[in-house]
């Protein structure tokens, strides 16, 4: 038959994109429902519509990716859903940045023509992120993909608020929310992001009324005590007993206001003595219930002062009224102090914007009620955690949970489905329309201005995105859905919300188990960010390195759970190894016979018994403990261990000893060599399916290769026209020889030790050594007299001795239970050796010296960048290590 050739060199971009467009046109992507067989699901956490690929997504979708891969090849009716969230702050602050531009605000379009712009935009520029995705190989079912905003899960949206309004779990009431005076718009407590700002602590004296003296208060918001209603102090304060009751004259306002005892007041921060401003900060608004104080706004929505301060005050920026209250102050005599100050301080999450507690009518959920079945899910084993520890978090925040904030003051989302009767003050809370209905015909219906919270549609996720509340046969068969895949940041946000709506709902946690990536973060240890330009392109990395190679090396650095330190340029590790793959590959066609014209090989799964020869018997069996290891470490979610076991099975079992082997067999007996050669496909034909999971593209492209050769012959089912439809390799036990893989990997140990021995001494590798292998715990010839020929090959020696005492003369080497040596007496020049190695045992000893003397320089340390420091300490470390072989050579050497 003719020879089947590849490419000289592996090029990822000569069959990336082709691959991935023939995998989605052919619909292998596609999850299918078939009588009998387990589905597995994962839902995509949808990425913002006006997202773009970052390293952290490239981490989150390859291991979903991995494990949608692993369990498509395991036979389970798979499927992966896509999709996009609307992200409604962010992306109409997008869109409205851009109108602005030209001079346009929202309020000249009007609510209707800015929704279209917004639409219009998606269209244009959204969703760029999931044909990123595709770049990265994400085998998801992308006929299945879904919107926030598609009608159906609007549907859906509409329903879960209808019911929990009449369940009377949706309320509308005024409390302190979280306002984003930019967007014009409130925010709930997860979708704040805390800030560390340098700022200052301003100490004000307030004036007992009767004055009596005065109290001194503590703020980090001196413009808020315009809105002051009364000062707090601890109940059990001896310092303030005897004032509690009384009032105090609030400067610039000039209102008497009260001072109370509260337990919230610590005792210990400032002088124990805090202002009340129940309009304008959470605790302070429970203290003003408590306390039945006044509330005034003095912020208005735009972040500008109200009307409710002194007429100086009116329409000035939170800024400029802190100045200006400074100020006042200090005219009035009234400032005692100013002291440099750090604090956290919320910010919006999407925009930066600082964000202002500000007491606003709004819609909230009661989620005391809601939790409860949350905790006992997970706390029950209903949905298991990975890593545990994220169990701690999830039940502190579900048992002090407050009441969520869904009512949103922008336009593009989901409209809140009530309507009032504008003539009887009827409200109407419905799925459907209701001025559509005839009997509201005459009359004037208004809708509720707000949309919902995007979090608010993204919680029903698991189902609305399967059709509920429609009983579709998807919902049926990929309801409950698998695993969930996410970072531990929205662990609030969307991981607790999903599990209360399907337990409110159905009764039954959404998923079985939640695997939480951990950060990426670059080689220093810093987080990956834009503003430190430490964040690759994920796109420019694959353009340069190979998706495989990228993939590869973020799925094998990953801990379980743990962070990651990234830099692209580790990528190399990757793109080699797919290099390794393909030129073996390349190196068993290129030995096929050019008169075989039936050459036919089985997969290494697929064969009856176990092959007679040593290699060829070795290799499976290392094959089967790989298969193992493998499926073991991606059912526990081991990635990193998958990858890794995978690699060292191709790169080091496979490609560098057995193929090396190979080549003996083959140019000693041609005859002989053929059977391994058909073992050896057969078992790269196994290895290609192992690895696929991690790197889809190249063991995709070698497998059709190997299809091309001789899938004729095959047992049905791995006839399979992609990999990705092939079977993940079984573990046959009975191919499991667990002394044979032993018994090999201590003649690779002796073998490298001998190497390495000719290494140090500078040996060409033309020169037949003798050697000589023994131990203290028995006699090792019975072990490793079969696998004598194959020794004397690989090391170049001219012969081996097993349980022979070491010569004098000889130079030795541990390795595990035996001591490998090789007699020097006639090998080499004895006084050169010996003044070389004393050469470079000075040589060793100086840069040891210096090397130490520099780490011991505190200014050097403190001076130099980590990764200087770092190179220092590996420096010293190999130094030392060389010099210690180097003293043993000189050692042996003074016995001659």
């Amino acid at each position: 038959m003719p020879k089947v050739h590849l490419n000289k060199a592996y090029s990822p971009s000569e069959i990336e994109t082709t691959l991935y467009e023939s995998w989605e046109q052919n619909g292998l992507f596609k999850g299918p429902i078939r009588k009998g067989r387990k589905p597995y699901v994962i839902m995509m956490p949808p990425p913002n519509v006006t997202g773009m690929l970052t390293v952290g997504h490239v981490l989150n979708h390859a291991i979903q990716d991995v494990l949608i891969r692993w369990r498509r090849m395991c036979g389970d009716d798979v499927l992966w859903l896509p999709g996009m969230d609307h992200a409604g702050v962010a992306t109409q602050a997008k869109v409205e940045a851009e109108l602005l531009k030209e001079n346009v605000s929202r309020h000249d379009l009007g609510r209707e023509m800015l929704v279209e712009k917004i639409w219009d935009w998606k269209r244009n520029y959204g969703g760029i992120i999931l044909k990123q995705l595709r770049r990265l190989g994400t085998s998801c079912d992308w006929s299945r993909e879904r919107f926030t905003l598609d009608e159906s899960l609007s549907r859906a949206v509409s329903t879960i608020f209808v019911h929990l309004y009449k369940k009377g779990l949706v309320y509308r009431g005024k409390r302190i929310v979280n306002w984003d005076p930019d967007s014009h718009t409130a925010l709930s407590d997860e979708q704040v992001e805390y800030k560390n700002v340098a700022s200052n602590l301003w100490h004000f004296k307030y004036p007992l009324s009767d004055g009596s003296g005065h109290l001194v208060v503590a703020t980090t918001r001196p413009e808020t005590m315009l809105g002051d209603t009364a000062v707090a102090v601890h109940p059990e304060d001896d310092r303030y007993r005897a004032i509690v009751g009384k009032t105090v004259r609030l400067p610039i306002v000039g209102t008497d206001i009260p001072i109370v005892p509260d337990d919230f007041v610590d005792r210990e921060f400032g002088t124990g003595c805090v202002k009340v401003t129940p309009a304008h900060d959470p605790n302070d608004f429970e203290i003003g219930l408590r306390h039945n104080l006044q509330f005034i706004s003095v912020i208005g929505p735009d972040g500008r002062m109200t009307k409710e301060t002194p007429s100086e005050f009116h329409g000035l920026t939170r800024e400029a009224a802190r100045d200006l209250v400074v100020k006042r102050f200090e005219e009035l005599g009234l400032l005692e102090q100013i002291e440099p100050y750090s604090h956290s301080v919320g910010h919006n999450e999407r925009t930066g914007t600082m964000i202002e507690p500000l007491l606003s009518e709004q819609w909230f959920v009661s989620m005391k009620g809601l939790a409860q079945p949350a905790i006992d899910a997970v706390r029950n084993g209903d949905v298991e955690f990975i890593p545990e520890h994220w169990e701690k978090t999830y039940y502190h925040w579900l048992e002090n949970v407050r009441d969520w904030c869904i009512s949103r003051q922008i336009w593009w989302g989901h409209r809140i489905p009530l309507w009032t009767v504008k003539e009887t003050g009827e409200i109407i809370c419905s799925t459907d329309d209701p001025t559509l209905d005839p009997k509201y015909k005459s009359l004037t219906l208004e809708q509720d201005p707000d949309v919902l919270d995007t979090w608010f549609s993204s919680w029903l996720w698991p189902f609305s995105t399967l059709g509920w509340p429609e009983e579709t046969e998807d919902l049926k068969h990929f309801f409950p859905t698998s695993t969930l895949v996410t970072g531990p940041d929205i662990i609030f946000l969307w991981v607790a919300r999903m599990i209360m709506a399907a337990e409110e709902i159905f009764d039954v946690a959404p998923f079985q188990k939640v695997y939480y990536t951990g950060m990426v973060r670059d080689l220093k240890g810093r987080k990956m960010s834009k503003s430190l330009g430490n964040s690759p392109d994920p796109i420019h990395v694959i353009d340069k390195y190979g998706a495989d190679a990228l993939r590869f090396t973020m799925v094998s650095l990953t801990p379980r759970g743990g962070d990651i330190r990234f830099d692209e340029t580790l990528c190399e590790s990757g793109r080699n190894f797919a290099n390794k793959i393909w030129n073996a590959t390349r190196f068993l066609l290129m030995n096929l016979s050019d008169d075989a014209e039936d050459f036919q090989f089985t997969p290494v799964d697929a064969l009856k018994t176990p092959p007679k020869n040593l290699i060829d018997h070795w290799i499976t069996s290392a094959f089967f403990s790989a298969a193992r290891d493998v499926s073991l470490a991606l059912e526990d979610m081991r990635f990193a261990d998958a990858s890794k076991r995978i690699y060292t099975f191709l790169w080091n079992d496979f490609c560098d000893w057995y193929i090396e082997l190979l080549k003996t067999r083959l140019a000693e007996d041609r005859a002989s060599g053929e059977e391994s050669l058909r073992v050896a496909f057969g078992v790269l034909h196994g290895a290609l399916r192992l690895a696929h999971p991690v790197m889809p593209f190249i063991t995709e492209q070698l497998y059709q290769t190997l299809r091309d050769l001789s899938a004729s012959s095959w047992p049905e089912e791995f006839e399979s026209e992609s990999i990705m439809q092939a079977p993940f390799p079984k573990v046959t036990q009975g191919f499991i020889d667990e002394d044979a893989e032993q018994h090999f990997f201590a003649l690779e140990s002796i073998v490298s030790a001998i190497r390495n021995i000719r290494g140090e001494l500078g040996l060409k590798p033309t020169l037949r050594l003798v050697a000589g292998v023994r131990s203290d715990t028995g006699s090792i010839a019975t072990d490793l007299e079969a696998y004598k020929p194959y020794i004397l090959k690989l090391a170049g020696l001219e012969s081996l001795s097993f349980d022979e005492q070491r010569p004098k003369g000889s130079v030795s080497a541990i390795v595990g239970n035996y001591e490998v040596f090789v007699p020097l007496i006639g090998v080499i020049d004895i006084e050169s050796e010996r003044a070389r190695l004393q050469k470079e045992s000075e040589r060793l000893e100086k840069l040891l010296t210096g090397t130490q003397k520099k780490l011991a320089n505190e200014e050097f340390i403190a001076r130099a960048k980590p990764e200087v420091v770092e190179n220092e300490r590996k420096k010293l470390n190999d130094a030392a290590s060389a010099l210690e072989k180097v003293k043993l050579f000189l050692k042996e050497i003074e016995t001659l």
